[in-house]
């Protein structure tokens, strides 16, 4: 085509859009003097926007979200990362150009928590296909309340729910996913209580006597922060003592009971862990399920982090008795690599209480005359209104994987963690403080300067420093991230989570090497 021709079409097609405009303007519908013809989106240069940030999450993010070579970090202290965002928001919007690079200063400057060195949580790595879910429900951006706006998803949720009910167990079952595994226990907390008290719903606390629950030293904070937010207070929360492996002592539950009972309180739920925080450690579900059924409690277990244990047949034996509990908090985002957030709180009961105990019937969502089954609009058994299609991209992830693929990513870290355990015991300045039940290894790094001195009051409070130094350390360089904390009698001590499948042997070594560099002159 000549360049006269090229012009002339373009040409053409610029009259055609003046033309249409002019058109708008003579027929325009004004409503408090806005024009109300056409759309006032101009979609071309949003398409645009998204094209190029598309690009820019691949080529940042995704190609390069297992290379080591990569820091995990930008790190910049807050008053210098507000300049570097540009964090104001201002009357009229900012140019193309300039949005494009405040998406790539975020990205710059934001942890990579895919990295293979990424140990510092209970979540890491990237999952492509939970990813590419995760897109999929951005774009559609639907509320998962009724069939008739989220069709696809209500039906997604209700089998992974059952699927993950098969792993419980359970001959049947109910559920509901829930934003967070705190959530999930606070769910349980109020299902518990008005399934003993069913007229709190209505009459409030001042039906209720002093309800009672009891949980372990070692439980989730969200447990006292339930007791808190529904009203029951956190004094009625009775802390149960553990072993020094972190599990729940059974007998000591017993007394914490019988304790209850004298100061006139009414017990009605015992929540067990299934992977405690800090330690990773599991309660004795089948000697806590018998002192449930002893004194009539509901019994939850809080599996956010250890559930996903179940999927391993070599693993599951962690959570032995968990057939037994009336609910289940599971979090498939942590170990399972779902993508936060993915949390799923699991419910024995199939009566419908879950509904009964959290329905209002808004007839304007809920409506019964619908033209469909209206079983499907399962949005009244939860206490959100709008709720994310968190359960999509866990279904998408296992339907790629199977059953099989999610073992063998379970059993390889806990493999790792293995091996992390077994190095520690063989290095010199390394003390690895409990053998590991999970994926969490805590021990401690000792610098050469500590490892003659007399452990008295000056020496743990000198070595208290030394965890904290160097987490600064690795995050200023950028190299990898690993949580530290103080816990019972012990300073504070590293806290190592295996995760991630892009994770090697290597970076096991790595780990204790860049700790000892990083240490060693303290």
């Amino acid at each position: 085509m000549s360049c006269q021709s090229t012009h002339t079409a373009g040409q053409m097609e610029a009259d055609s859009t003046k033309q249409k405009k002019r058109s708008m303007k003579r027929n325009a519908v004004l409503v408090d003097d806005v024009v109300l013809n056409g759309p006032i989106i101009d979609s071309s240069s949003g398409e645009k926007f998204v094209e190029d940030v598309y690009r820019i999450l691949m080529d940042e993010l995704v190609y390069k979200a297992s290379d080591i070579n990569q820091k995990v970090c930008e790190w910049q202290e807050p008053e210098q990362l507000k300049k570097l965002l540009d964090l104001n928001i201002k009357d009229n919007g900012e140019p193309h150009e300039k949005l494009i690079q405040l998406c790539q200063n975020v990205i710059k400057y934001s942890v990579k928590t895919s990295h293979p060195r990424f140990f510092n949580q209970l979540y890491a790595g990237m999952d492509h296909y939970s990813l590419a879910a995760r897109f999929i429900t951005e774009a559609l951006n639907p509320s998962v309340y009724t069939y008739e706006v989220s069709t696809a998803f209500i039906l997604t949720e209700e089998a992974i729910l059952m699927k993950m009910i098969e792993f419980l167990g359970w001959k049947e079952g109910d559920g509901i996913f829930s934003p967070g595994g705190s959530l999930s226990n606070m769910y349980a907390v109020n299902l518990a209580r008005y399934k003993y008290c069913p007229d709190i719903k209505q009459k409030g606390l001042s039906s209720a006597p002093r309800l009672v629950m009891f949980t372990s030293e070692e439980c989730h904070y969200s447990m006292k922060k339930a007791a808190a937010f529904l009203g029951m207070g956190t004094e009625n929360v009775y802390f149960v003592k553990t072993d020094d492996r972190g599990k729940m002592i059974p007998e000591e539950l017993e007394n914490q009971i019988q304790r209850a009972k004298k100061e006139g309180g009414v017990p009605f739920l015992v929540s067990a862990t299934s992977g405690t925080t800090v330690l990773g450690a599991f309660d004795p579900l089948d000697d806590i399920a018998n002192i449930c059924e002893k004194h009539k409690l509901w019994f939850h277990v809080d599996a956010s982090w250890g559930g996903s244990a179940l999927i391993s047949r070599k693993y599951r034996k962690c959570l032995h008795g968990v057939h037994r509990a009336n609910s289940v908090a599971w979090n498939p985002h942590k170990m399972l690599m779902a993508g936060i957030q993915c949390c799923a709180l699991l419910v024995k009961d199939n009566s419908g209480l879950l509904k009964r105990c959290h329905s209002a019937e808004a007839t304007y969502l809920f409506q019964q005359d619908k033209f469909y089954d209206v079983q499907y609009d399962t949005g009244d058994k939860s206490i959100q209104c709008s709720r994310r299609a968190d359960a999509f991209k866990f279904w998408m992830m296992w339907k790629a994987l199977g059953t099989k693929g999610l073992e063998e990513r379970i059993n390889r870290a806990l493999a790792l963690t293995r091996y992390l355990a077994g190095e520690i015991k063989k290095r010199d300045g390394f003390e690895l403080l409990w053998e590991p039940e999970y994926a969490n290894t805590c021990f401690w790094y000792i610098p050469p300067s500590f490892r003659n001195m007399e452990k008295g009051p000056d020496y743990w409070q000198n070595f208290s420093k030394v965890a904290p130094t160097i987490k600064e350390r690795m995050m200023k360089k950028g190299s990898m991230m690993v949580g530290y904390q103080p816990h019972r009698d012990k300073v504070n001590f590293f806290r190592h989570i295996n995760i991630s499948p892009q994770v090697s042997r290597e970076d096991m070594d790595f780990v204790l090497d860049e700790i000892e560099r990083l240490g060693r002159d303290l």
